[in-house]
């Protein structure tokens, strides 16, 4: 018991790693996936075809492999030739990949909005962007928490794959004490932090929908 105990304060270390990446990839990802998700159904041939074809390599390539891309190959490409910082390097991959699919869930939420109900905005002299802030995106809130949900759920999971980067989130801290002491404790102890993380934010959002559910009635 003393051991396990001896373990919480560096995985909690690593913990705040782990959180902070996954709070500033919500922060950037979620304004990102609703611009995208507009761009995505635009009247505009060329800006809708370039945003499907940033989803579709975001969403057909691993993230693990994008993440090195941008760290390892980013300095090599003509014209960019910047080499981003390990964690810098992480929050971009993170980012740029998890607003593809809120892209994605965002414009089944906005496809679901009944079509007569732009068409009755219009008629009472709402512009476009009144429409979607006054109409469409409040009822598209509530039909996509639940994947949202799960996509923010799997967030936080996917957040160790930047051991890859050598950086010291949970994984990466337990991996080492592992090593060190010869015993598979602190990743079972690493499992509970995540356990713990994914119960949490079950919580919240259960809530969320429940809160959304009875406005809605």
């Amino acid at each position: 018991m003393d051991y396990v105990l001896s373990l919480l304060l560096p995985l909690a270390q690593g913990a705040k790693v782990t959180l902070t990446l996954f709070a500033i990839t919500l922060a950037l990802s979620v304004p990102l996936g609703l611009a995208l998700a507009l761009a995505r159904i635009s009247s505009w041939p060329l800006l809708s075809g370039l945003v499907n074809g940033y989803i579709w390599l975001m969403r057909g390539t691993p993230l693990m492999l994008q993440m090195l891309f941008i760290y390892f190959a980013l300095p090599f490409v003509p014209v960019i030739g910047v080499r981003l910082p390990d964690f810098p390097a992480a929050v971009v991959a993170f980012a740029l990949n998890y607003a593809a699919y809120f892209a994605e869930i965002f414009r089944a939420g906005i496809k679901s909005v009944d079509r007569g109900q732009y068409e009755a905005s219009k008629a009472l002299g709402m512009t476009y962007f009144q429409t979607m802030r006054r109409v469409v995106l409040p009822q598209m809130v509530s039909r996509v928490l639940p994947p949202v949900s799960n996509e923010t759920i799997t967030l936080i999971k996917d957040t160790s794959l930047i051991y890859v980067l050598a950086l010291n989130d949970i994984l990466r801290t337990a991996r080492g004490i592992v090593q060190r002491d010869f015993t598979t404790t602190p990743f079972l102890v690493a499992a509970l932090f995540y356990l713990v993380m994914t119960l949490i934010l079950t919580w919240f959002f259960q809530n969320l929908e429940k809160r959304y559910a009875k406005h809605d009635d």
